[in-house]
């Protein structure tokens, strides 16, 4: 069986030391950034219980993101086993969560202060993996298509 080299990784360069070593870097990256958005979840929860207010955007948000992280950590996953497809989503998930997310942050009375620093700092780990997935190791394991 043929497998079609625009959608999967150069396999010697993919199970190199390197690109491993990237890939675990990112997945590392990604359960932090998972464990950062549950921390933001259960702040989200204690602020609530104290009787202090919390609009439905935040909740939104704060039970969304350890989700998603969950996700981008499988699509990691699999694109350290060699599918271009899901490298790429990764990559590009990984510039536009922290632009978007800290972008919603910044309007004014979106939410609070305190909540805005929360998510900008859970955002980065994420910057960590966009500066990993463009690296020279995993750039070399999936070379731009012909």
């Amino acid at each position: 069986m043929e497998t079609n080299p625009h959608t999967t990784a150069d396999a010697a360069l993919l199970n190199s030391p390197r690109a491993q070593g990237a890939f675990g870097t990112a997945k590392s990256s990604i359960k932090v950034y998972g464990v950062l958005s549950a921390v933001a979840l259960v702040a989200v929860i204690a602020v609530s219980s104290s009787g202090h207010m919390v609009n439905t955007f935040m909740w939104v948000r704060a039970v969304l993101l350890p989700v998603v992280a969950v996700l981008i950590h499988r699509m990691t996953g699999s694109a350290s086993h060699g599918s271009r497809r899901a490298f790429e989503r990764v990559r590009a998930l990984a510039v536009v969560m922290p632009i978007a997310i800290v972008g919603v942050d910044l309007i004014p009375g979106v939410c609070p202060p305190w909540y805005a620093v929360m998510q900008v700092v859970c955002m980065l780990p994420v910057l960590r993996v966009a500066f990993i997935t463009r690296g020279s190791a995993l750039r070399a394991a999936f070379p731009q298509g012909r």
